[in-house]
C-alpha cells in the first residue's frame, strides 16, 4: 500500500514539473520573439534618418527664407531702388537697360559713326574708416603691387568708335564727377576678330605726348562723352544697382523656394 502510494506521488510531481518546464519555455521564447521584433522594427520618431534629414532640410530651408524676406524688405524701404532718374535735356544718346544685366548701353550716331558706350556699375568710395583701417592692415608688398583706390565715386566707361567698313577705336574710361579720364586706348578689328590677336594696339596712354592726349579727350568729348552726362550716370547706376540687388534677391527667393 506504501509502495502504491510513494508511485502516484512521484508521477504527480513529474507531470508538475513538466507543466512547469513548459510555461516557462512558452514565457521565455514569447520573451525573446518580443525582442526581436522590437530590434527589427523600425522606429519613425527616432532611428529613421530619412525622417530626421527631411525635418532638418525643412528647417534650413523656412529659415534661410525668413533671411531672404527680410532682407528683401530692406531692400524695399530704400529710396534708391523705385527711383526714377530723369534724362537731362540734351541727352544725345539712347539707353538700353535690361534688367539683370551689370551695364547700361548708350548708343547713338554721329557724323558717320557709330557710338557705343558701356556704362558698369558706379565705383562707390565712401569714405568710411573701415576701408581705410583694412588698406592700413593689408601687407606693403600687396599695397605696392595693387593701384591706387580712387578717392573720388566713379564711373566705369567702355567707349566704343566704328565707321562703316575697317577698324574701331576703344577707349576705357573712368568718368569721375568733374572730368573724364582716358586709361586706355586700343584698335579693335570687329570684321576680323583674328586680327585682334596680332594686331599692335599702340603704347599706354598715359605715355603718350601731352598734346595727344589731350586731342584725344576732345575727340571723345565731341561725340557725347563729356562731364556733363556724369552725375546723371552716376545717380542712374546708383539707382539701377539698387534694383538688381532686389531682384538677385528675389531670384533667390524663388530658387529655395521651389
Amino acid at each position: 500500500m506504501a509502495s502504491l502510494v510513494r508511485r502516484a506521488a512521484s508521477r504527480l510531481v513529474g507531470n508538475f514539473s513538466k507543466t512547469r518546464f513548459s510555461v516557462n519555455s512558452f514565457s521565455n521564447h514569447s520573451l525573446a520573439a518580443h525582442h526581436r521584433l522590437r530590434y527589427l522594427t523600425p522606429s519613425i520618431s527616432r532611428n529613421n534618418p530619412f525622417s530626421s534629414s527631411a525635418r532638418k532640410k525643412a528647417s534650413s530651408t523656412d529659415s534661410l527664407l525668413r533671411v531672404i524676406e527680410t532682407e528683401i524688405g530692406f531692400a524695399e524701404q530704400a529710396d534708391d531702388y523705385d527711383r526714377v532718374e530723369e534724362t537731362p535735356s540734351g541727352f544725345p544718346f539712347k539707353m538700353e537697360d535690361k534688367p539683370g544685366s551689370k551695364i547700361v548701353t548708350l548708343t547713338r550716331d554721329y557724323q558717320g559713326e557709330s557710338v557705343v558706350v558701356e556704362v558698369h556699375m558706379t565705383n562707390l568710395v565712401t569714405g568710411d574708416k573701415g576701408d581705410d583701417e583694412e588698406s592700413e592692415e593689408s601687407d606693403e608688398e600687396e599695397h605696392e603691387d595693387k593701384p591706387e583706390k580712387p578717392k573720388q565715386s566713379n564711373v566705369p566707361l567702355l567707349v566704343t568708335l566704328s565707321k562703316k567698313i575697317g577698324p574701331s577705336l576703344e577707349f576705357r574710361c573712368t568718368a569721375f564727377p568733374d572730368k573724364i579720364v582716358i586709361k586706355d586706348m586700343w584698335v579693335t578689328f570687329p570684321d576680323d576678330p583674328s586680327k585682334d590677336e596680332l594686331v599692335y594696339e599702340g603704347p599706354s596712354f598715359r605715355v603718350l605726348d601731352e598734346k595727344l592726349r589731350k586731342a584725344f579727350h576732345r575727340y571723345i568729348e565731341i561725340r557725347g562723352i563729356t562731364p556733363g552726362m556724369i552725375n546723371f550716370l552716376h545717380e542712374y547706376m546708383i539707382n539701377k544697382d539698387s534694383k538688381e540687388h532686389l531682384l538677385w534677391l528675389k531670384t533667390l527667393k524663388n530658387f529655395v523656394k521651389s
